[in-house]
């Protein structure tokens, strides 16, 4: 086994694991865009306001930088980081269907400004463009994972919806949701890197194990930051989540050590949403120390992210991941 020094030199911050996939992101991109394109007008207008809305393609990323951390050296890696996007773009446009949210990544969501059954038909048409892909790579494992990792999200977009103003939810429900919303589709992208480059059977369970735990643990940040950030950094309207009645971990931990009246105006505001008592909710969060533990509890994911690399060989490139571990939990956005 390969342990990782806790003093060895590793990229500095997300900028340089970005510039370190550089060639292949250009190519992810490339890709991506080609791919989008249609006959159908509407769709090439929403596919490149979703491509204007830049974002960080950390899904394609980690594909990239896992197949290379396996010692990859072909290219069917960026036909697959397309698969990956396209899977988590589709959800997204779904996500804000659903959400009725207005905004993302500090734009108009795609939904605002052509409507719910726009945005939902070319999700689905994404997701069926990914499936083309899938085809072209004519690998059934690869297909495989990525069918069940689909089918998975899609699971956990009912589970959540489930959730929506139940205020009973506990630690284990919530985990439920996002393991199958978010972090399933994180390992099958490092998974997929160490199978495409031929590593053992072992270590691209490691790489699956890290997806996971990055998973996690940007998952549960990203909730942390609904009530922590604001909404010019974070991109998005702060407390959509509360707004929604979405019991994330905040508030789960908030309501187990608040104060009668608090747990009660907690409960009211899941139930309920609504921003009307957003300042006294925020307060009551931040009284309880529900912050502390959320970031704890995500913290101890990346960690154990950091962990399951220790099996892989040392590179640049496990380097990189271990440093989007930290990235993780230490973001702004």
């Amino acid at each position: 086994m390969n342990s990782i020094p806790a003093d060895a030199p590793r990229p500095a911050d997300f900028a340089t694991v970005r510039a370190l996939a550089d060639a292949d992101m250009r190519r992810i991109d490339a890709l991506i865009r080609a791919r989008l394109a249609s006959d159908v007008v509407l769709i090439n207008q929403i596919a490149e306001h979703i491509i204007a809305g830049g974002g960080k393609r950390l899904r394609p990323m980690l594909h990239a930088l896992a197949a290379r951390a396996a010692g990859y050296r072909g290219e069917q890696h960026v036909k697959l980081a397309a698969v990956i996007e396209f899977i988590h773009t589709s959800t997204l446009l779904h996500d804000d269907v659903v959400d009725e949210s207005g905004l993302r990544r500090g734009r108009q969501t795609a939904n605002a400004l052509w409507g719910n059954a726009a945005s939902v038909l070319v999700g689905d048409f994404l997701y069926s463009r990914s499936f083309q892909l899938m085809v072209e790579l004519d690998d059934m494992r690869i297909m495989r994972i990525l069918a069940d990792t689909t089918n998975t999200i899609a699971e956990g977009e009912v589970l959540q919806l489930l959730n929506i103003g139940n205020a009973d939810v506990d630690e284990a429900a919530y985990l439920a949701v996002i393991e199958r919303k978010t972090a399933v589709l994180f390992a099958a992208a490092t998974e997929l890197g160490g199978l495409l480059g031929g590593l053992p059977a072992e270590q691209v369970a490691a790489l699956r194990r890290y997806g996971m735990e990055l998973g996690y643990a940007f998952q549960i940040a990203d909730d942390l930051l609904d009530y922590t950030s604001d909404a010019d950094t974070l991109g998005k309207n702060i407390g959509d989540d509360l707004a929604e009645g979405k019991p994330t971990l905040p508030l789960i931990y908030a309501l187990q050590n608040a104060t009668p009246e608090q747990a009660a105006s907690l409960r009211h505001a899941i139930e309920h949403g609504g921003l009307d008592s957003l300042d006294r909710i925020i307060a009551a969060i931040h009284d309880s120390g529900a912050l502390e533990r959320t970031r704890a509890r995500a913290e101890a994911h990346a960690n154990a992210a950091h962990d399951a690399l220790s099996m892989l060989p040392a590179s640049p490139y496990r380097d990189a991941l271990a440093t989007l571990a930290d990235y993780s939990v230490q973001r702004t956005f």
